[in-house]
């Protein structure tokens, strides 16, 4: 809660999958300030993507680097209608940490770290996504998890959580396992120089936001 209430912040985060893992994301460098404007960059598919994002409201850039809105990738087929799921769950650490306490079982102090399981139903929710258009995302079984939160001077600075379960996704049923480290930084300095190009595609209006 105090770090959302701050003017702005940075931060990166940083995933950690097995070697044999089909999708190996890269680490994804965010800045947000207090109204809500958010940009997250990321590398996916040997690209760098941006989103910028405000509320409900997404722009995500294309394979080329230009701006689109998410009405606009949800008609696409391939990677860029991945981007646009991926967009959709792309959230502050202030939000993220806020769901994953919120998921924990028994938070325990150890000075300025706090660490617990979570639920079955946290780490269930966790891995779950729900496609635009109303399709039926992936079901999860066997769905377990941790995190961690450490603070400094009552706010947070960092945290990492654990994920495991067993992901159906049509005929398809892979397991999933990862860690995410998320170190938070340039509190009160961070500045963002949002494209207006970015600005006006995040304004745009559509039916699938």
């Amino acid at each position: 809660k105090k770090l959302g209430e701050t003017a702005n912040y940075s931060w990166k985060a940083v995933v950690v999958v097995p070697d044999d893992a089909p999708f190996k994301p890269g680490p994804t460098d965010g800045k947000t300030q207090k109204d809500g404007l958010t940009c997250f960059s990321m590398s996916m598919f040997d690209n760098k993507i941006q989103v910028l994002a405000k509320g409900d409201a997404r722009a995500v850039t294309d394979q080329e680097g230009k701006w689109q809105s998410l009405a606009e990738v949800d008609k696409q087929e391939g990677p860029g209608r991945f981007m646009g799921m991926i967009a959709r769950i792309l959230k502050t650490p202030s939000k993220e940490a806020t769901d994953l306490a919120g998921y924990a079982k028994d938070l325990k102090r150890e000075g300025d770290l706090y660490s617990s399981d979570l639920t079955e139903a946290g780490a269930k929710a966790l891995q779950t996504f729900r496609p635009p258009g109303g399709d039926a995302g992936p079901s999860v079984t066997d769905a377990k998890g941790s995190v961690k939160f450490w603070l400094k001077d009552g706010a947070l600075i960092k945290y990492e959580f654990k994920l495991k379960g067993l992901i159906k996704f049509g005929d398809n049923e892979f397991p999933n396992e990862r860690t995410t480290t998320v170190e938070i930084k340039d509190v009160g300095t961070t500045k963002l120089e949002v494209p207006a190009e970015a600005m006006k595609k995040l304004e745009a209006k559509s039916d699938s936001t």
